[in-house]
């Protein structure tokens, strides 16, 4: 790789752009080969509070989908599509965006250059990223790029000395017909992966192709083979060929985690529940709310299909909330509270404090909710988590911005944990002050928590915007980390501390190893 000397008219051109808050925020590089991956090790070192991280992304093979899976994880986003990614940056919470200067390399060494040009440009319009890019003149990926306010470094005559074609990639090996084969497919480059599955959209590879381009995301940023078996296991069909599943589970035998079921969109048998907007477990029963206001029941050991909740509930169902005697407690998507009574009859006590939190909601909307016995817990937009108990109320500001989940603990010393919109998930037992320390935390708003006292001590699952799911042993502060590749819309756990994951597409249940 020739090197770059800071003192360089391109290099200081750059850096210049780099410092300028009115320059434009998409700049095209030409010749200079280098000179992005120099930019990329210099400085800043780490992004403080205000400085911009530095994120780069080789462009070479890369089709549009895979540079767009490739950004979106750079930047704390989950996107199944280069559309999915701009919308996603659009409405995004995380900061990581607008703090970010994404780098790419050879765009001329791209898969498909023009359509990578426009996902590039479409990027730019967003004004939450700065964005440079290394391009020749005279292409059409030029020509789109330089049609709107852009800031060009021309660097063509700084490596004079270097050969002619240097910063050349080489082209990534076509996979062929080896892409039916689960081995291959977990051990190739990823990104050659990708590029093959998209070329030959004709050949289904057994169902490899659908299941990658489902998970595609997590199976490019995954660091070992038995990672990529697994999450291909969580996105395969029952129709697929037969053989890819114990092929992919020899696999993925090193992995921590071994897959338990599958539900995946147009299974049959059993059938897929349809897309998960809440999940809870009771007993013996998986409650998945899908995103209409339905909640239907499973079976959580297969899945099987048990019936439907019987609610009043009009629109969707936000967070499910299984109290032990058998009551489930619902919140619905204006933030109120309804109740589904169990088959035997509830004590007045719980009754009464079941509708004074009822009444506290219909003047003041909860965002979060949970239940063990005698408290409901709720968590609010400002911050605050409240838990109504029968001895009173405690209240605890726990989070900077909006309250996005909550799950509460039946154990010795019952306790609540809480995620926000700032990524932290916090553990709190009401009445005494909150630890300080977060549980966990990511550089993405938590989605989803669940949790529940098991034979090895109590567990919490948790799941983030960026498509990341942990499974915490809570008192060994210790971690299990999955990413199923599309976004986590929910989590729960069961008893025995099996992890089951709620997708648009998918149900997943996953049991630890060991």
């Amino acid at each position: 790789m020739p090197s770059v000397r800071a003192e360089r008219p391109g290099a200081a051109a750059l850096l210049g752009w780099l410092t300028d808050p009115d320059a434009p925020r998409l700049c095209l590089v030409t010749g200079g080969p280098g000179l992005l991956d120099w930019l990329a090790g210099h400085g800043p070192r780490a992004a403080g509070r205000h400085r911009s991280a530095r994120a780069l992304v080789p462009l070479t093979g890369r089709t549009a989908l895979g540079t767009a899976w490739a950004v979106a994880d750079r930047l704390g986003v989950v996107a199944g599509s280069p559309g999915d990614l701009v919308r996603a940056l659009a409405t995004s919470d995380t900061a990581r965006a607008a703090r970010t200067v994404l780098l790419l390399p050879a765009l001329h060494a791209a898969a498909e250059p023009a359509a990578v040009a426009a996902l590039v440009a479409d990027l730019a319009r967003l004004g939450r990223v700065r964005v440079v890019v290394e391009v020749r003149p005279g292409t059409a990926a030029y020509a789109l790029l330089a049609e709107g306010r852009v800031t060009v470094v021309d660097a063509e005559d700084e490596d004079e000395d270097e050969d002619e074609d240097a910063g050349t990639p080489t082209p990534l090996p076509s996979l062929g017909s080896t892409l039916s084969d689960p081995a291959v497919v977990c051990t190739a480059d990823p990104v050659a992966v990708t590029t093959g599955y998209e070329s030959d959209p004709d050949d289904a590879h057994g169902g490899l192709r659908t299941a990658w381009l489902r998970a595609g995301q997590a199976l490019c940023a995954a660091r070992t083979p038995a990672d990529r078996a697994l999450v291909l296991l969580g996105a395969l069909g029952d129709g697929a060929d037969p053989r890819l599943r114990p092929a992919l589970e020899e696999l993925a035998a090193p992995a921590p985690w071994r897959v338990r079921w599958t539900r995946v969109v147009g299974d049959v048998a059993p059938p897929w529940p349809g897309p998960v907007g809440a999940l809870a477990v009771q007993g013996g029963t998986l409650l998945a709310a899908d995103l209409g206001g339905t909640v239907r029941l499973l079976a959580a050991t297969d899945a099987r299909p048990l019936g439907r909740l019987d609610h009043p509930v009009t629109g969707r169902v936000t967070a499910l909330a299984p109290a032990p005697d058998g009551t489930v407690l619902l919140l619905d998507e204006r933030g109120r509270l309804h109740t589904v009574r169990g088959r035997e009859p509830r004590a007045p006590y719980l009754q009464r404090l079941t509708e004074a939190v009822s009444t506290t909601l219909s003047r003041h909307p909860g965002t979060a909710l949970a239940a063990i016995a005698g408290s409901v817990v709720v968590g609010d937009r400002l911050g605050s988590v409240h838990a109504f108990g029968l001895t009173g109320l405690h209240q605890a500001a726990l989070h900077s911005g909006r309250v996005t989940a909550v799950a509460a603990v039946e154990s010795a010393t019952p306790f609540v944990c809480s995620g926000g919109t700032d990524g932290a998930v916090r553990r709190w037992t009401p009445g005494k002050e909150a630890d300080p320390r977060p549980l966990a935390e990511r550089r993405a708003p938590v989605v989803s928590l669940a949790a529940t006292e098991t034979p090895r001590g109590p567990v919490l699952a948790a799941a983030w915007g960026d498509g990341t799911v942990e499974l915490h042993d809570v008192d060994r502060r210790t971690r299990l980390v999955f990413r199923p590749g599309p976004p986590v819309r929910a989590v729960a756990v069961t008893d025995d501390g099996a992890l089951i994951v709620g997708l648009d597409e998918a149900l997943i249940r996953l049991e630890r190893v060991g």
